[in-house]
């Protein structure tokens, strides 16, 4: 039987839970019934003291002078100034209570201890380095910029395999999770009980009763209405490790809009997954969503999986309140399985983004990719919702004559969101970037191909909320055989994609493209 027929042949083990047991709905009501009173007691005062309402007009202005002046993207400025300055009443007051709690400092102030105590634990070998500058001056900036600013090293000696579908990595990471024999780490947004999930669990259960040290982080906002309350203490029933990342609590605070997005699995130190692929049965489409769902994601055999370990232990050193002891989990060379693949050609560097921080990496790295190019720029992403930077370097890139090819979905997941979307594209088209939406459906992957020579690919969308928002992951890959594999997979989806044509934005019609210009006013807050 082929592979997608075992698939096809699994039966699914969806719980279906009461609807008032379902968590969502609940806090979703009970920061709604927040909002309500805020507005309603606002309102209230307004009508009754005019005094009050002076000092709430003012405080309103104090608090969009103090936003201009914070060293955040201006789309953040202009979207919450705006905001204060039509509802003035209670608009900074909303704010306010939104941006400052103890809540949220303690969370920001625990998570920024973890990641420099974990940074002790990595080390660039400066032969590495000197080994690109031999091949390429123009490859070094890239990979000190990620070093210096994130202290993730660049590695050789690392074996990369591509995936060009979410099935085709599903398969692998099975067999992977087989041959653990000492520890497995999982980090994701999405776990959803299926096909996908009940597979990986029938392992770990298998491998807990092992001793296999098994330790699972997964977002409770991405996994909200995928999962049971209470999951993490189920799975710690079965002898895994389990947190479940900023528990979403019927708190209005900004502190919600910090997700752990990323997508990791690390077996024994020495083979890792990245990409855009969750633990749910849309990504290897066994349940369809949406037509086809396109994915993509990596797997790593070698050194440069230390960069995974450590990322991960950084967050599970923050959620579980307890010391790691990062060089239990650093597998030497000398420890790797017999007949394992560690002559893997090029130059890998995996890298975290964290929104906790001023710096916005994920961003950055991409803005690079995109200056140093010389002949073209392949990017795929589910969304497109950028900030002026980075239009700003595309447009420039496709006005200095090199070939800027976007993929973005042509049957969309949420419908708001690819309107927003495709409100980038005319200054984009304008400008010579081509746009392509994927005809068969769903396209999930997000990658980036420049000159044949680097590739990142990770979890980071072109959107606001990974590049400013989310806790992120990538790789940086230089000058790897398995870059052509990318690019060849770019090249086959635009062949059954639909190219958008700057005429077709133009001839919209003028209230679709007023409510385009709202939403993308508002894009950064959404």
């Amino acid at each position: 039987m082929n592979k997608n027929n075992t698939i096809k042949t699994l039966k699914r083990n969806q719980k279906n839970y009461p609807l008032f047991l379902d968590k969502l709905i609940w806090v979703a009501l009970l920061v709604l019934i927040q909002a309500w009173f805020i507005v309603i007691t606002s309102i209230s005062l307004r009508e009754k003291y005019l005094e009050l309402q002076t000092i709430m007009s003012v405080l309103s202005a104090l608090v969009v002078w103090y936003i201009i002046n914070q060293p955040i993207n201006p789309s953040y400025k202009l979207a919450w100034s705006v905001t204060i300055l039509f509802i003035p009443i209670f608009g900074g007051l909303f704010y306010i209570l939104l941006s400052v709690n103890t809540y949220r400092r303690k969370f920001r102030n625990g998570i920024r201890s973890s990641v420099q105590r974990a940074k002790h634990h990595l080390k660039q070998d400066p032969s590495v380095l000197n080994h690109i500058e031999t091949i390429s001056r123009h490859a070094i900036p890239q990979a000190e910029y990620i070093q210096n600013l994130t202290k993730y090293p660049v590695y050789e000696n690392t074996y990369v395999e591509y995936f060009s579908s979410g099935e085709a990595m599903y398969f692998s990471m099975l067999a992977e999770l087989e041959k653990a024999k000492h520890f497995i780490f999982l980090e994701y947004f999405i776990i959803h009980e299926g096909v996908f999930w009940d597979s990986v669990l029938t392992i770990l259960k298998k491998k807990a009763m092992q001793g296999v040290d098994i330790r699972i982080i997964y977002d409770d906002m991405g996994s909200i209405s995928t999962l049971p309350e209470g999951y993490d203490a189920m799975l710690r029933d079965y002898g895994i490790k389990c947190y479940a990342f900023n528990p979403f609590r019927p708190i209005l605070s900004l502190r919600l809009n910090n997700r752990d997005h990323r997508k990791i699995l690390v077996i024994d130190g020495h083979t890792s997954f990245t990409g855009g692929i969750n633990l749910a049965d849309e990504y290897i489409n066994h349940l369809e969503m949406n037509g086809y769902w396109k994915d993509t994601g990596i797997m790593l055999k070698g050194e440069a999986t230390w960069n995974f370990t450590n990322m991960f232990l950084q967050l599970w050193q923050y959620l579980a309140n307890e010391k790691v002891d990062y060089e239990r989990f650093h597998t030497p060379v000398s420890k790797y399985p017999k007949h394992f693949p560690q002559n893997g050609n090029g130059f890998v560097q995996p890298y975290a983004d964290n929104p906790l921080f001023s710096e916005v990496v994920a961003e950055n790295v991409y803005l690079n990719m995109i200056h140093r190019a010389t002949k073209y720029i392949y990017i795929t992403t589910p969304y497109l919702i950028v900030d002026n930077e980075m239009i700003t370097a595309l447009t420039l890139a496709a006005q200095s004559g090199i070939d800027v090819r976007i993929i973005t979905p042509g049957v969309p997941d949420k419908k708001a969101v690819f309107m927003m979307s495709r409100s980038f594209y005319e200054p984009l088209l304008k400008a010579g970037v081509k746009i392509y939406e994927y005809t068969p459906g769903f396209i999930h992957a997000k990658m980036m191909v420049v000159d044949d020579n680097y590739a990142v690919v990770g979890s980071i969308n072109m959107d606001f909320r990974s590049l400013y928002l989310h806790f992120e992951c990538a790789a940086f890959l230089y000058h790897c055989e398995v870059i052509e594999d990318i690019k060849e997979d770019i090249e086959d989806t635009i062949a059954v994609s639909q190219e958008i044509t700057y005429e077709y934005c133009l001839n919209l019609n003028r209230p679709y493209r007023l409510w385009q210009s709202l939403l993308r006013l508002y894009a950064p807050l959404l």
